[in-house]
Order: structure tokens, then C-alpha cells, then sequence
């Protein structure tokens, strides 16, 4: 029997409001390495990642520096950068 997977929520701008102060490091996506499987649009908590006609874009304002998108990449091209001061 094939049951279709069927999404239970969709992560949405604003839902924890700004978040993108909350991060000490920050996803950077290496666009030469992406391939576009869109598994990290697909596992952003706080629908942080954009699909643009130029391939894919983080909203800092939203997101919180979690790395679930840099560990689902499977082709390493999100790095999580330290964005603090020395």
C-alpha cells in the first residue's frame, strides 16, 4: 500500500519572530558546491532559506545559527561561520 508522506507543518518568516539575533554562528552557503537538492530548504526550522532564480539565500533576520542545514548538506556546501567579535 503506498501512502503519500504528507508534511504535518510548514515553517513560516516571523513564527519565533527575529531569531537571527539569537545566532553566534552562521550558515554560509558555497553556491560552485550546491547542487540544489534543496534538503536544507527542506530541514530549516525557521524557513530561513529562500529558492531564488540565482540558486539559494539565507535570511539572517530569521535565522538562529542552528547548523541543521549545514548537517543535512550532503555535499558540504553550507559552512557555519563564526560571527562574533575577537
Amino acid at each position: 500500500m503506498n501512502t503519500p508522506i504528507i508534511a504535518a507543518s510548514k515553517p513560516s518568516f516571523g513564527s519565533g519572530g527575529k531569531t537571527g539575533l539569537w545566532r553566534i554562528f552562521k550558515p554560509v552557503i558555497d553556491q560552485k558546491q550546491c547542487v540544489n537538492c534543496l534538503l536544507c530548504w527542506l530541514y530549516c526550522p525557521e524557513g530561513a532559506i529562500e529558492r531564488t532564480p540565482e540558486g539559494l539565500r539565507i535570511n539572517y533576520e530569521y535565522c538562529k545559527g542552528c547548523g541543521i542545514c549545514s548537517n543535512e548538506c550532503p555535499r558540504g556546501a553550507i559552512k557555519m561561520v563564526y560571527e562574533g567579535g575577537e
